[in-house]
C-alpha cells in the first residue's frame, strides 16, 4: 500500500528554499518517490499553523522512512532548517 510523507511548512528563507527543493527532488526516486502535491494550506477546518504543505508518495512505509533516514537526505537537513519550520509524517 502507498505510503505518504506529508510535509507541513512555513518557508523562513527563499534562497535556501529553492536550494533545498532541487536538492531534496533529486534524493526521492532510490526510493520510489514522487511529489503528487504541493503549495499553500486553504484551511477548511481548524487551526493551521503552517502556510504550506507537501505530498510525497511513495510506494509503502518502509521506503518512505528509509527515504528520510537516507545519508543523501539526512545531509540537507541543515539547509532544510535554514529554509523553513516544519513538520514531517508518515501517513499509511
Amino acid at each position: 500500500m502507498s505510503a505518504f510523507i506529508i510535509v507541513d511548512m512555513t518557508p523562513t528563507n527563499q534562497d535556501k528554499l529553492k536550494e533545498y527543493a532541487a536538492l531534496a527532488g533529486t534524493t526521492f526516486a532510490a526510493f520510489g518517490g514522487k511529489i503528487v502535491a504541493k503549495g499553500p494550506v486553504e484551511v477548511l477546518h481548524g487551526d493551521a499553523p503552517f502556510k504550506a504543505k507537501a505530498v510525497i508518495e511513495f510506494p509503502d512505509s518502509e521506503n518512505a522512512i528509509s527515504w528520510y533516514n537516507s545519508p543523501e537526505y539526512q545531509a540537507l537537513i541543515e539547509t532544510r532548517n535554514m529554509a523553513m519550520d516544519s513538520q514531517f509524517h508518515v501517513v499509511g
